[in-house]
């Protein structure tokens, strides 16, 4: 049922005391609230969530969250991204989430299906209300306009893959302009291929990463990036190094320069690992650790995070860094708009084989792989 037409689905209110003493009971009705502002731009039309469970575990409840809920675009434009934010509670750690969805293509009056699986904890001690809040933190539109309070800053995100999916969908169509269906056959095999063929080496992510005191490992030493640089990025690398020990880079930095007329709020650089056999690794990112940046015009900043990358074989044996390659991958400015690297930047030698395919062009890919030319060509005509 509908709740005073604000767009607010009650699946039910608390979970009794009966509940809590079982090991593990269904989410009762009442559990979970699904609120949608008034002004929205798409309704709920109905939520199933019969899979959801709620365990005790001590002085906290585990919810494992299994929702499904069927949403209805309201508004007049055309809806390529959409955020949802999920809160069991606040201020505990495990009690927020989130699903973020990209490269949708919904037009208005069009109904699609949206999935969150999570698990998130809550305080037992706290009574009253619905375990779970679900919100509508915001939707990216065909034009790259946004609505929403944007509390969980995924517009960012959420505009990087329509650039990149814009990007990549008029490259092939480019291509078929050009050659014709066979050209765009050509090309997205020789893509399946060049993805089947690789055999990067795998990189390990350590937030807070620890420098390396082991006695087998040479000694900690800093280590220079070398920069590839694009004449139409409006930041551009200007030195960058990374403290190197064996096959760990830790605490990594770039000072970059703002070489537009606009102030920017986000720099994110990519980086990549080399080994002593010049094998690559898939190119990693290393986000600016300031929450805002604001890098005016002319002015330099460093983009830094407390971080430590480790550099293994796809065997899984740790092999030595001996050089790392860095490049802008995604600027922010101040009124939201992002800049991401043209395809044509991203095949410079040093990056060709370590950037991977943006996730559009990889769903491009498998498409063909089950419907075959024809299937992407309707595919690509719906852009």
């Amino acid at each position: 049922m509908r709740s005073n037409g604000k767009g607010r689905l009650i699946a039910g209110m608390v979970l009794g005391a009966a509940v809590l003493a079982a090991q593990e009971a269904p989410l009762p009705n009442g559990s979970i609230n699904i609120n949608l502002a008034k002004d929205s731009p798409v309704s709920l039309l109905s939520m199933t969530s019969d899979q959801s469970r709620a365990m005790a575990r001590g002085a906290a409840m585990v919810l494992d969250l299994h929702l499904s809920m069927t949403l209805k675009n309201i508004g007049a434009n055309r809806i390529h991204g959409l955020t949802m934010r999920v809160v069991s509670q606040e201020v505990t750690m495990g009690g927020k989430g989130s699903v973020s969805l990209a490269s949708l293509n919904i037009g208005p009056g069009e109904i699609f299906p949206v999935r969150i699986d999570m698990q998130l904890v809550r305080p037992t001690q706290i009574a009253g209300g619905p375990l779970v809040q679900v919100d509508l933190d915001g939707v990216l539109y065909q034009d790259l306009s946004f609505y929403g309070p944007d509390s969980l800053r995924t517009r960012r995100i959420l505009t990087a893959c329509e650039k990149e999916a814009q990007r990549d969908r008029e490259h092939f169509k480019r291509i078929l302009a050009q050659g014709g269906k066979e050209e765009l056959r050509r090309a997205i095999l020789g893509r399946i291929s060049r993805d089947s063929g690789q055999a990067p080496l795998n990189v390990k992510v350590i937030p807070h990463g620890q420098a390396v005191t082991s006695a087998a490992l040479p000694p900690e030493h800093s280590e220079q990036f070398a920069m590839v640089t694009f004449p139409d990025s409006p930041v551009q690398p200007v030195d960058g190094s990374a403290q190197v020990a064996g096959n760990q880079a830790r605490t990594p930095h770039v000072d970059v320069i703002n070489k537009s007329n606009r102030l920017v709020r986000y720099v994110e650089v990519g980086w990549i690992l080399s080994d002593q056999a010049g094998r690559q690794s898939i190119a990693a990112s290393l986000p600016s650790g300031n929450a805002d940046l604001n890098l005016s015009p002319g002015k330099t900043a460093s983009v830094r995070q407390d971080t430590a990358l480790e550099l293994y074989s796809i065997k899984g044996q740790p092999t030595n860094v001996q050089k790392m390659t860095g490049y802008i991958k995604q600027v922010q400015f101040n009124d939201g708009e992002v800049w991401i690297p043209s395809r044509q930047s991203l095949q410079e030698p040093e990056l060709r084989n370590a950037v991977a395919p943006s996730a559009e062009e990889q769903r491009l890919a498998a498409l063909y792989l089950k419907n075959g030319i024809d299937g992407l060509l309707e595919e690509l005509k719906k852009f």
